[in-house]
């Protein structure tokens, strides 16, 4: 039986970058348990868990564009420091949570910092970069 879409999937993967870098691994956890097709997954991955069996392995590069999407200028967002709570203390990494359109959170991350402004990217971390994942299908159910 190979996987299909409504498939309630579950894999091991090791997600790594061109260099090399590992960013994310199920191996030392559970597996990741997904519905194949229920758009929860990024595109790429999704798509490459299609057709395998339990037990394949394999090696997929997915591009930015079918992963988290490529960096895009409008998710740069400055802010006056007249404007920033007198509770946060903003320093270059610090990951805050705005509220975005609709009022979801929307993580962003203090990219530069003045005497003036703040600003924020709210590109997500590996937006921009193509990924490499093993990925091993474990179960079918």
């Amino acid at each position: 039986m190979s996987a299909k879409k409504g498939d309630a999937v579950a894999v091991h993967y090791t997600g790594r970058l061109e260099d090399g870098s590992i960013f994310d691994s199920s191996v030392s956890r559970s597996p990741l348990g997904f519905t194949l097709g229920d758009g929860n997954m990024i595109k790429g991955f999704d798509s490459a868990v299609y057709g395998m069996v339990i037990g394949d392995k394999k090696t997929v590069t997915i591009p930015a564009a079918e992963a988290y999407g490529e960096r895009r200028q409008d998710m740069i967002i400055e802010v006056p420091l007249s404007q920033v709570p007198p509770d946060i203390h903003p320093e270059l990494g610090l990951q805050l949570t705005l509220q975005g359109p609709g009022g979801q959170p929307m993580p962003v991350t203090v990219v530069e910092l003045d005497e003036e402004k703040i600003v924020l990217d709210a590109n997500h971390d590996l937006a921009g970069q193509d990924l490499i994942f093993d990925i091993e299908l474990v179960s079918i159910g």
